[in-house]
């Protein structure tokens, strides 16, 4: 065996061994330990009630319901709101720079009426560049990142669910 066979098959089985152990893992839906959850106080059209709902379904361990009475806990949105605020502007006072705004605050309590989240505020930022010469392609941007904005948001409350203990 040469040299180099002998190199590459050690590298390889290090490489094997490595990874193996480096505690790598595909992201995956939390576990809930809840079984039925009610969303209230989204608007009819709330596209974060809508990513919410297709989260939770993809977890297969929780079911949204419609009734207060069947749910175990309630997720109720206090607040839902995008803000679009100037950052920096030239001389002329054309906008070069916006940052986007999702405030999303929330509580999760029991069916019983028992808080188990306390009022929460989840904030995510963006920053922006904008040049009026290609306001078409920046409205398609502001639209992906407020897209992005919003899994994030919903990321971050399933993981708060998560470590919530059952009712």
């Amino acid at each position: 065996m040469s040299l180099r066979r002998v190199f590459v098959i050690a590298a390889v089985a290090a490489t094997a061994v490595f990874a193996n152990g480096c505690g790598f893992e595909l992201r995956r839906t939390p576990e809930l330990k809840f079984r039925t959850l009610q969303l209230r106080g989204f608007s009819d059209n709330s596209a974060l009630a809508r990513e919410l709902k297709r989260s939770l379904a993809a977890n297969h361990s929780t079911q949204v319901v419609e009734g207060g009475a069947a749910a175990q806990v309630v997720l109720e949105a206090l607040s839902d709101t995008r803000e679009k605020v100037v950052v920096a502007s030239t001389a002329a006072g054309q906008v070069r720079e916006v940052q986007l705004r999702i405030r999303f605050n929330f509580r999760l309590r029991s069916a019983s009426g028992k808080e188990l989240l306390p009022a929460t505020e989840i904030l995510v930022l963006r920053d922006m560049s904008y040049n009026e010469s290609s306001a078409l392609a920046k409205e398609q941007e502001e639209a992906l990142l407020y897209t992005a904005m919003q899994n994030d948001i919903v990321a971050q409350v399933m993981r708060r669910l998560a470590a919530v203990a059952a009712p």
